[in-house]
């Protein structure tokens, strides 16, 4: 079972919003110790709402369940011996600081690597750890632009527009565990950690492979066509009489179905149509085309009858409608999370095996300095001592 994979192993998580923290909760999910550090006043994404869940934003509960919540200032002598005794325990620190603060921290890979050889180190930045824009900061929204993903997205002729899903923060989270359980299959081969560069930017060039191989085979820009794919058609949404509906029907023998079944038959034999690529070229004529009968029926009258012909079609479905779909609950997509203070917490699970995995009980985000005693006690501070770090600050304990 893919939740006990990784038991044994402990992670420590110096990160913070979207990125590192999906990392870490993914690890958490396959069953490793992940132990989240925070500074005192709780890390920025507690505060990134609307969608709260207690004091605390939904962002924050939707990355960390399944962690230890520990709390220390690391600017403080005392709170930086806690850190390095801490990361002495580890297997695996993650971090997602600006390339150097960590090392200025005196927790960088190059301090700890020689007296833990066997660490793995992976730290997620913007840009990576070196070049041009080494030093930049960056977050979701700006790597959307940077990267060209936000010139892929909209309408000709519109406003540039983002996923408003942190799309590259969570691609960059899969990125840095693919890195991650990659360094650790050869670590079980050669026993030696290492330091793993994931960043931002690479994760947002790595998710348009499709459009940027286009682009850097005939240097055509791409152009925005809303819900429609560049490379096929028809394979897009269409207004019908009650919402929208999704096709993808741009098989030679899935063409010629849908123009049957729209009453459109003629059109199959079109010469403008014969091929996908021709639909692509003139795809206004066919939209208009073809919108002009999907808006005389409603969605559901529609899906039925492509579906009755093995047309690959779906509802343009709001969350209300995800929150119902049949499929989400026959996979158990969804997780219950019992929280002790704020009742039964629904976010969506793990998502490999999920109706074995999400039934197995999760943990939910931990609060600021949940778990720092019960850490601290692990590494063999005394009670005394763990009280006089909470009364200087250097900890926090909640």
């Amino acid at each position: 079972m893919l939740r006990q994979a990784l038991e044994g192993l402990t992670v420590v998580d110096f990160t913070q919003i979207g990125a590192g923290p999906t990392a870490t909760m993914l690890m958490a999910d396959m069953g490793a110790r992940v132990i989240k550090v925070e500074p005192p006043g709780g890390e920025m994404g507690r505060g990134l709402g609307p969608g709260w869940i207690g004091a605390d934003s939904a962002l924050f509960h939707g990355f960390n369940r399944n962690k230890l919540g520990v709390s220390i200032d690391l600017k403080r002598p005392e709170g930086f011996d806690v850190a390095r005794r801490l990361v002495a325990t580890a297997d695996i620190v993650v971090e997602s600081m600006r390339p150097g603060v960590m090392a200025r921290l005196g927790l960088g890979h190059a301090d700890l690597a020689q007296e833990h050889p066997a660490l793995i180190y992976c730290s997620i930045s913007a840009y990576g750890q070196e070049g041009p824009y080494a030093d930049r900061a960056g977050v979701d929204g700006i790597i959307q632009a940077d990267s060209g993903l936000m010139s892929l997205i909209g309408v000709e002729g519109g406003e540039p527009c983002k996923v408003q899903a942190p799309v590259v923060d969570v691609m960059t989270g899969y990125v840095a565990v693919v890195g991650i359980l990659a360094r650790l299959a050869q670590r079980a081969r050669d026993g030696r950690g290492g330091h793993l560069d994931v960043s931002l930017f690479n994760a947002a060039l790595a998710l348009q492979q499709s459009s940027l191989a286009s682009y850097l085979a005939d240097g055509d820009l791409p152009v925005r066509a809303g819900s429609a794919a560049p490379y096929s058609a028809p394979n897009q949404a269409f207004r019908t009489a009650d919402g929208w509906i999704m096709v993808a029907a741009y098989m030679p023998d899935r063409w010629r179905r849908l123009c049957e079944t729209l009453g459109l038959a003629a059109l199959a034999d079109d010469p403008r149509f014969a091929t996908s690529p021709l639909r692509v070229a003139n795809r206004a004529a066919m939209v208009e085309a073809l919108t002009a009968v999907f808006v005389t029926r409603g969605t559901d009258a529609w899906l039925a009858a492509l579906q009755a012909v093995d047309i690959l079609c779906a509802r343009v479905a709001t969350y209300e409608n995800v929150a119902q779909h049949p499929q989400v609950a026959a996979n158990q997509m969804f997780a219950d999370i019992s929280h002790a203070a704020l009742g039964t917490i629904r976010m969506p699970g793990f998502p490999i095996d999920s109706a074995v995995s999400n039934a197995a009980p999760m943990q939910p985000a931990p609060a600021c300095g949940e778990h720092t005693r019960a850490v601290l006690r692990d590494l063999g501070y005394a009670d005394s001592d763990i009280a006089a770090l909470d009364a200087s600050r250097a900890i926090h304990c909640a």
